[in-house]
């Protein structure tokens, strides 16, 4: 069992927003597993579901690089917002995507590869722009969005430069029907994730151990009502579709109209297209996401300081 410590209760309020006695309650439980602590508060109807992306402080920059039919998104992160200003900084941060086009998706071979100018690797250059500005820095992640079908269509949300900003969408439509009014949906679909955040395109898309989690603790609310399997069953199945409905993208409601959901707007530009439209593929890069900065007490520090 590992050890209730006041950092672990501290970690589990900022994920779940619950109590801390609760919290406290919670790992117990568990025996200090985070991750099950959040599912039991979460059955106890005590939190809401886990915050994925933390209570995010982290700069940077996202870069998003297109060349024909194929996309790539990379998150370089650094310490303050002022490196994202740098134009060195910024520099790297779009060579490095353009880059990121020859690779699939494999942050490795990314960090391997030449350079142009210098004579360095991008991990080498990285290293070298650390130490000429100052700050420490990271390539975090990569990933290549390829339309085989179609065509592909980007976004980005608070943009410092043209192809830089905090949030980057890549989206691949399936279609063979070309124009603007393509071009069109593809950018509004890109604006409509970088809002709404899905996790996959369909069902089938989500992760199955994520997917089973959920209903395992939607499983468990239900019965808290005491109601017969036979009712838990079609609650759980009636807060799936309420689950989908939040993260599979056809399930969304489109952000640009407000009322009708993306599967049928996708069918609605396949009629008009006069064949089928669909989404293959999309990627989403939300600066920071998932990764929350250590939050420091200054006074505390400078007494420590002063105490030493």
């Amino acid at each position: 069992m590992a050890e209730i410590t006041a950092a672990l209760v501290k970690d589990l309020r900022e994920k779940t927003g619950a109590g801390m006695m609760d919290c406290k309650k919670a790992l117990v439980e568990t025996k200090g597993d985070l991750e099950a602590a959040v599912d039991w508060l979460r059955t106890k109807g005590l939190a809401a579901a886990a915050k994925k992306a933390g209570r995010v402080a982290v700069e940077g920059l996202v870069g998003v690089a297109i060349d024909g039919t194929a996309g790539a998104l990379v998150e370089v992160n650094a310490e303050t917002d002022f490196v994202a200003r740098n134009e060195a900084f910024q520099a790297f941060v779009e060579t490095v995507a353009n880059l990121a086009l020859k690779t699939d998706g494999d942050l490795d071979a990314l960090n391997a590869m030449p350079y142009p100018e210098g004579g360095r690797t991008v991990a080498e250059q990285l290293t070298h722009l650390i130490a000429t500005i100052g700050e420490n820095m990271s390539l975090r992640r990569v990933k290549v969005v390829r339309a085989k079908d179609g065509l592909l269509a980007s976004y980005m949300h608070n943009a410092t430069t043209s192809g830089l900003g905090r949030i980057g969408v890549l989206v691949a439509l399936k279609t063979a029907a070309k124009g603007d009014s393509m071009h069109l949906l593809g950018k509004q679909l890109a604006m409509h994730i970088a809002a709404s955040r899905p996790q996959a395109v369909t069902h089938a898309g989500l992760d199955p151990a994520a997917l089973e989690r959920e209903r395992n603790v939607l499983a468990e609310q239900a019965r808290a009502s005491g109601k017969p399997e036979e009712i838990v069953a079609k609650m759980v199945e009636g807060r799936l579709r309420k689950f989908y409905e939040e993260v599979c993208l056809v399930d969304q409601t489109f952000v640009i109209d407000g009322e009708t959901k993306v599967g049928k707007v996708l069918e609605a530009a396949a009629k008009d297209a006069g064949g089928p439209v669909a989404v293959g593929d999309f990627g989403l890069f939300v600066l920071g996401e998932g990764i929350q900065k250590e939050e420091k007490d200054f006074a505390a520090e400078v007494a420590a300081t002063v105490g030493a």
